[in-house]
């Protein structure tokens, strides 16, 4: 750059220049120079590091050195050179001084953010250690819940899942069964394949219902019995029998003609069931299996069953008075308790993160700015470190007068006479 310039200069004057610029003259190699370390690496961690730690402290020096460079130019027009002199001086002691804190002031932002993602690991794996501690001390505290809101306590809670899980079971056996007789009679009505997802969803649900409702013929026929209402008992000892048809018929018949082959192998072709013994062994088997399971857990689940979806309670002849049940611990109620208090404790060290990546890049500014002042006016602009971000973010100080000599801090109020 001086180069250029110094050919616009006529010969006999160009080791004048040369004389003049010589303070500046190497400074734009050197800026250069500095640049290059500061953003270019060997490698993209270098890279990072460099433009992260040594970019900002990087322009500071060169500003300061500048600064520095061109006021040799003022020195024999200022008036106060010791003042001026001491002012430069102070201002690369505060550039050096905001280049380290800068540093510190990185390096305790990773020390904090460490400590707050090891704080959030450890409360995600409190959390987790809870919910599997609660999970594992009361498993069906839902129902229990459930139980006590719904309808009174009483409940034979084990009976009913059991009741609900063999119904699913069991329909998802005779939709293995049905679904091939189901697909042929859909596709010979609607003359299209059905899809076999869909068929198998809507079969498993109807057999669901089904066999649900099956449990729940037996239940009123029971109450029934034990109340002798005839009529009701040949009303209900109809329907069970058509329930019990249509079972036998299409789904246990075909668990029998699943056995022949067997028993005809068995036999030697000795035995062939014909229709009367296929739906005998299949009226056997649904006698078997509903028997079983009802005094098994039947009996017991089936009126829970009908309570529920009746949203009625279970009635106990001599009920014994219901005692309060001992206090269940909570599995997310404590959590969210402890997460809420710590909410104010979360945004003071946002609060806190921000000031931390903050307060280091303004106070490298402030330094620069002082550079400037010193330049312009001798004196300094703002009082280095800033305390807290509060003071950094404050309304830009009013302009002091030249004469306000009490406000400066000066090398002159600490020596007799100062210096010129």
């Amino acid at each position: 750059m001086f180069e250029s310039m110094q050919t616009l200069v006529p010969t006999e004057w160009q080791g004048t220049v040369n004389v003049l610029t010589a303070p500046v003259a190497w400074i734009p190699a050197w800026h250069v120079q500095m640049i290059n370390v500061a953003w270019y690496g060997d490698s993209t961690t270098q890279l990072v590091l460099k433009r992260l730690l040594l970019m900002l402290p990087t322009l500071l020096i060169l500003a300061a050195m500048w600064c520095t460079m061109l006021s040799l130019y003022t020195i024999p027009f200022r008036s106060h050179r010791g003042r001026f002199t001491t002012a430069m001086m102070m201002a690369w002691w505060d550039a050096g001084r905001m280049i380290w804190l800068f540093w510190a002031g990185m390096v305790r932002l990773v020390v904090v953010l460490t400590g707050w993602s090891w704080g959030m690991i450890r409360l995600a794996f409190r959390l987790v250690g809870a919910g599997i501690k609660g999970t594992f001390r009361s498993p069906l505290m839902l129902l229990d819940w459930t139980s006590r809101n719904y309808f009174k306590p009483g409940v034979p809670w084990v009976a009913f899942l059991a009741l609900i899980l063999w119904c699913a079971v069991e329909a998802v056996i005779f939709m293995f069964t049905l679904s091939p007789t189901l697909s042929e009679v859909l596709s010979g009505i609607t003359g299209y394949e059905p899809n076999p997802r869909m068929l198998s969803v809507l079969l498993w649900i109807f057999l669901f219902f089904l066999i649900l409702g099956s449990f729940a013929c037996i239940e009123v026929l029971n109450q029934a019995a034990r109340s002798k209402r005839v009529g009701e008992i040949i009303q209900m000892t109809l329907v069970e029998l058509s329930v019990m048809f249509f079972e036998v018929i299409f789904l246990y018949r075909e668990l029998v003609d699943a056995i022949t082959p067997w028993i005809a192998q068995q036999t030697n072709e000795g035995v062939r069931l014909g229709l009367v013994s296929t739906l005998a062994l299949a009226c056997f088997g649904w006698i078997g299996v509903r028997g079983m399971t009802w005094f098994l857990f039947g009996r017991f689940g089936t009126p829970a069953l009908l309570a529920v979806l009746a949203r009625d309670t279970i009635r106990k002849e001599a009920m014994e008075p219901v005692t309060p049940s001992a206090a269940q611990p909570d599995l997310l109620r404590g959590p969210i308790a402890a997460l809420k208090e710590e909410a104010a404790w979360f945004r003071e060290r946002g609060e806190e993160i921000f000031s931390l990546l903050t307060l280091p890049v303004l106070q490298l500014f402030a330094a620069a700015v002082n550079f400037v002042l010193v330049l312009v006016t001798s004196r300094p602009m703002f009082e280095l470190p800033f305390q807290n971000l509060k003071q950094a973010l404050a309304v830009t100080p009013p302009w002091r007068r030249a004469d306000d000599e009490k406000t400066v801090p000066s090398f002159e109020a600490a020596q007799p006479g100062g210096l010129r």
